[in-house]
């Protein structure tokens, strides 16, 4: 294998766990919405050169978890609480489609998928990992929306989860606190149910009333944790 082969592979492997490292601290709040991602300050940290850690900065830009602003700088991307009810609007259109038509079109072979996601997230629970469980709930619904046969539908509600991680630690944060531990555990193995059963109007309602906790839980954690009043406008999507 040539010099040069080895050159790039060693640049893309650093570049992935640059990319995986921060990713992991963003999606975790370890690293706070506003955060300053400076490329030489995060080479040292790494100990490589700022090609690689420029490569992972343009693929989280990507993933809308960093963004470049006018003066070239990065930082963490902001948690937009102002456009929290479109968010969670079409969430709830998203997850209530799937979730039907997982009801309507699963196989077999789609419930074994879907059982396991939903026995890793409970063992996520169990660890109190945050980013673990967000990971988890993301391959648990993701589960249900390859069973529901629509690759479009099912990359729309991919990039929704995705861009929901960060409010879902809030939400989870708030539900330990609040709830004496009582996460979402029940209410998977419930749609679970549903979409085992083919009940498609149950596997609606309760893929509403999911998106709903979710909204009410973390609206409640921003008014508990800011002095000023947050206001989020109508929700309508999860009344």
């Amino acid at each position: 294998m040539s010099d040069e082969t080895e050159t790039k592979r060693a640049r893309g492997t650093g570049s992935r766990s640059v990319y995986e490292s921060l990713r992991n601290e963003i999606l975790s709040l370890a690293l706070p919405p506003g955060q300053l991602l400076d490329e030489t300050t995060l080479a040292e940290r790494f100990n490589m050169s700022r090609a690689p850690v420029r490569e992972a900065l343009i693929r989280l830009g990507s993933d809308e978890l960093v963004v470049t602003l006018s003066n070239r700088s990065t930082i963490v991307a902001p948690i937009e609480v102002a456009t929290f009810p479109k968010y969670v609007e079409a969430l709830d259109i998203a997850q209530r489609m799937n979730t039907r038509l997982a009801a309507a079109l699963r196989t077999d072979a789609d419930l074994k998928v879907i059982a396991k996601r939903d026995k890793a997230f409970a063992a996520a629970v169990k660890t109190g990992n945050h980013l673990a469980m967000s990971e988890a709930n993301k391959e648990f619904h993701m589960a249900i929306a390859y069973a529901g046969k629509n690759q479009y539908l099912a990359s729309f509600y991919e990039k929704l989860l995705s861009q929901g991680q960060r409010m879902l630690h809030l939400h989870f944060e708030y539900l330990e606190r609040t709830h004496e531990g009582y996460l979402l555990t029940d209410e998977h193995t419930k749609m679970f149910e549903a979409v085992r059963d083919r009940n498609i109007d149950l596997a609606d309602e309760l893929a509403h009333a999911h998106t709903r906790q979710f909204q009410d839980n973390f609206i409640n954690f921003m008014r508990e944790n800011y002095t000023t009043d947050v206001t989020l406008g109508p929700l309508r999507a999860a009344e």
